[in-house]
């Protein structure tokens, strides 16, 4: 095979004994990239009966092993000895105790990869032993409390919802993680061991949710927030019902019903471009500006300063101005059909789409067309529908569209798969007496980056990449697009540990600016559409041509690894929640609410492109290869929603938890109230046994109607006594936390330190943030490698900060700087304030 068409992680052999979704995902995906895969399940089989096994365990190769037999243990270690990677994802200590200790087995093979992807840090003294599943992790991490405005002027709290999105962001993580330790081992010859917990990642995930600005300005509190404030003020009860809720969105940011009777999200708030295109496509344009609909023409100005009382392109809007142009834009979407509006919108360039479900997602015309819906023959299910992969090669990505479906194997079939693939990968890493000794450095270290990124999953990849070493340069125009919420506030997520610079590459200069970084880098990450790349000059033969080598990085919103209809349309994160179905779930098909965790889609298509990422670097190391790596936020939503997102002929209706009133999966995975409060249990039929052994639960197991049991018996005692005896027998059980109760027990004064020896949770206060207000941030600590370092990445610098440095480093005197400063070809900032009041 020519080696420009091979799949990257082609010579890579994996062992995997991960079982749930996380483990199994990260193999899959590294199956999906072309690594060797076998995956061993108990003698029962796995632990989670369910149709997504089929997709997890695609391009596997299966069997079955007792560990707790001497010959299962020895088999198990045998084909260990041929790995690369071995991925397991039990609670700590559970793999040594049945005889796999992995820092025994790389000390007699210093090139094994081991990865470890348990539910709670090993280091987590209080919760490493608790029996950690995903609803678990999730209600201990406040993914159940801190739903949203929405939830809480509703009224609604615990808030359940069924998406496994620690298990989602662990996967796009830990395979990052060992790509980059694969790439590490092909400099020194040596592995690492990695650990990446699921609430670590989770909380990553969750970092839009967690992180505090005191003293943020009123300009950024919406219209729900200050009717929440009202009402504690006031003592008013929070009971606002789904239709009265949709009075206190920003008519640039919300459902609309359509002239077919379905729903239509619109997403084109803070960005002034993309709201005028909306209201003129609307009709209603004309007549708002003759209503006399003010236009400040710069809003990174404090307000005090505004020639006008708002603008298009301002979020949250003042509630007048609101109100006038939600009235227009409901009558208007009444006159044309969801899918009319969907295509209007599209073609039109404007953040929008249909609500639907994921059963029409995974059907639809343009996932399928796309490769972001692949087909599978399973041996159980037959013709499956299934997610298409998370990152892809432009060159090669046709050769991930068809997975082999799972296979069962014997154990000498097992074996004999990975020798031959052994036998068959050339090496081309240091071996045997060659094998260095442990750098103790970054990953990326002397890496640089070129980040061209805005919003959140683009900007979020780049920073991910400076917690391993990596320089990442932001280049942003001088005259900005969004207003400050998006535009400044996200960037501290966003930006952290970048250098900030502002040019103006649609200028000649500017552009002579822009080719010197491109030469001066090893990596452009950009988010936008394919039809932008070549006006911009990032398809690939021009940028080979100003720098023969470099690598690149795409994300946007609806592309797969093949055109499809809709590739060129552009969005965000919530056009996706609500295309994909996960809207049409987590607030019911009738009455669609966002899925409240800002960054729900993009963190995670940030992670996956760091992935991709990681893999461009690696493949170029290894073979020369210089590719183009792409993933989108249709691509990751799959993986948010591997449980439902597949289907074949008889399957199962699509009926997984949903709408408000939802509290769990089943009667024995479910939210119940205490005396004092609220736990979750997340049990299953085959622990009823063990349920009616605990005092309080007898006769649990003969009852016809468990639901009404459960209520009525955990209603009389608290909620400690619950979790006490429920983890004394060993049943998953959770008291739910919320992120403000997280960040008060495990924030600390920001101390240079990536937060990875903290546990489960850890949080940096920044009492001196560039922006002016103290600052408390989730750590970039998930990604634990016991011999590469982590950084601790700085906070994020105002725009503009480093224009004069980065110009520096390309080439440009001091005179040259200013000259191009004083013609608005660079910038030093993007107002007078950081954050603007």
């Amino acid at each position: 095979m020519n080696n420009n068409n091979q799949l990257p992680l082609k010579d890579v052999r994996v062992v995997d004994f991960g079982q749930q979704i996380a483990g199994p995902a990260v193999a899959m995906t590294l199956a999906d990239l072309g690594a060797t895969v076998v995956h061993i399940d108990p003698p029962e089989g796995p632990m989670w009966d369910h149709p997504a096994n089929a997709v997890l365990q695609r391009n596997k190769h299966c069997l079955r092993l007792d560990l707790k037999t001497a010959a299962g243990l020895n088999q198990a270690l045998s084909l260990i000895a041929e790995a690369d990677i071995v991925i397991e994802s039990f609670r700590p200590g559970v793999m040594q105790r049945l005889g796999i200790d992995f820092e025994q087995l790389r000390q007699n093979r210093p090139e094994l990869i081991t990865l470890s992807v348990p539910g709670f840090a090993s280091n987590d003294e209080l919760r490493r032993e608790w029996k950690a599943t995903e609803a678990i992790v999730a209600a201990t991490s406040g993914a159940f409390t801190d739903m949203g405005f929405n939830r809480v002027l509703m009224g609604i709290e615990p808030s359940f919802s069924p998406l496994p999105l620690g298990s989602s962001y662990a996967t796009s993580l830990a395979a990052s993680s060992v790509v980059l330790a694969l790439l590490e081992r092909e400099k020194t010859g040596r592995g690492d061991s990695i650990e990446v917990p699921v609430t670590a990642a989770l909380m990553e995930g969750l970092s839009y949710n967690s992180y505090v600005v005191e003293g943020l300005p009123e300009r950024y509190k919406t219209m729900r927030e200050h009717e929440i404030e009202y009402r504690k003020t006031n003592n008013i009860k929070m009971d606002l019902t789904y239709a009265d809720l949709q009075e206190y969105l920003d008519p640039f940011y919300r459902t609309y019903e359509c002239a077919d009777g379905r729903k239509f999200y619109c997403v084109c708030p803070s960005h002034r471009n993309h709201a005028k295109r909306a209201l003129i496509a609307l009709g209603i344009y004309d007549e708002l500006i003759a209503e006399g609909l003010p236009d400040v023409k710069d809003l990174h100005q404090p307000i005090a300063e505004w020639e006008g009382e708002t603008s298009i392109g301002v979020y949250p809007l003042p509630k007048k101005w609101a109100d006038i142009i939600s009235a227009k834009m409901k009558q208007a979407f009444l006159t044309k059909t969801s899918d009319e509006w969907g295509r209007i919108f599209g073609e039109g360039q404007i953040p929008g789409a249909p609500h639907r479900t994921t059963q029409e997602w995974v059907n639809d015309e343009h996932t399928n067309t796309a490769g972001l819906i692949v087909e599978v023959d399973d041996p159980e299910y037959g013709l499956m529908k299934q997610p298409g992969p998370i990152t892809w090669f432009e060159h090669n990505a046709e050769a991930m569209l068809t997975p082999a479906p799972r296979r069962n194997v014997s154990y000498e079939e097992a074996l004999a798969t990975l020798q031959n693939a052994a036998a068959q990968a050339p090496l081309s890493r240091p071996t045997g007496d060659n094998i260095l000794p442990a750098s103790g450095k970054g990953w990326l270290d002397g890496l640089r980056v070129l980040d061209l990124t805005n919003v959140i999953a683009g900007p979020h990849s780049g920073a991910f990449l400076g917690r391993f070493g990596a320089e990442v340069i932001k280049l942003d125009p001088v005259t900005p697009l969004y207003d400050p919420l998006i535009g400044t506030l996200f960037t501290f997520q966003t930006d952290m540990g970048k250098k900030k610079a502002l040019v103006d590459i649609t200028t000649d200069d500017g552009r002579e600016a822009f080719n010197r970084l491109v030469r001066s880098v090893d990596l452009v990450l950009i988010n936008a559409p394919d039809r932008q790349m070549k006006p911009l000059g990032l398809d690939h033969d021009s940028l080979q041509a100003v720098n023969p080598g470099v690598l690149f990085c795409r994300l946007d919103c609806l592309g797969g690894p093949r055109p499809g209809p809709k590739t060129n349309y552009i969005g965000y994160d919530d056009i996706i929640q609500a295309n994909s179905g996960i809207m049409s779930r987590f607030g019911g098909p009738d009455t669609p609410e966002e899925h409240a965790h800002l960054g729900t889609l993009d963190v995670n298509c940030g992670f996956a492109a760091g992935l991709g990422m990681a893999l461009a670097i690696y493949h170029k190391h290894k073979t020369g290869i210089v590719s183009r790596t792409r993933t989108s936020l249709s691509a990751v939503t799959n993986l948010a929603q591997v449980p439902f997102a597949f289907d074949y002929e008889g399957r199962a209706p699509f009926n997984e938890a949903s709408g408000r009133e939802a509290l769990g999966n089943h009667e024995l995975s479910y939210f119940y109230q205490t005396a004092d409060g609220w736990i979750f249990l997340d049990s299953n039929t085959q622990e009823l046994p063990k349920l009616a052994a605990i005092e309080g639960l007898a006769g649990v197991e003969s009852t016809s109607d468990v639901r009404s049991f459960l209520t009525e018996a955990f209603a009389q005692a608290s909620t400690d006594y619950w979790i006490d005896v429920l983890h004394s027998a060993d049943i998953a059980a959770a008291t739910p936390l919320s992120i403000e109760t997280l960040r008060e027990q495990y924030s600390r004064i920001a101390d240079g330190s990536s937060g990875i020896d903290k546990g489960s949770y850890a949080f940096s206060i920044y009492p001196d943030h560039p922006s002016g207000h103290c600052l408390t941030q989730i750590d970039h600590y998930s990604i634990r490698p016991t011999e590469a370092r982590i950084k601790a990445v700085a906070p994020t610098e105002r725009f503009g900060h480093s224009t004069r440095e980065v110009l520096r480093e390309v080439g440009y005197s001091d005179n040259e700087i200013d000259d191009m400063i004083e013609r608005k070809i660079a910038g030093l900032g993007w107002g007078k304030e950081f954050l603007p009041s």
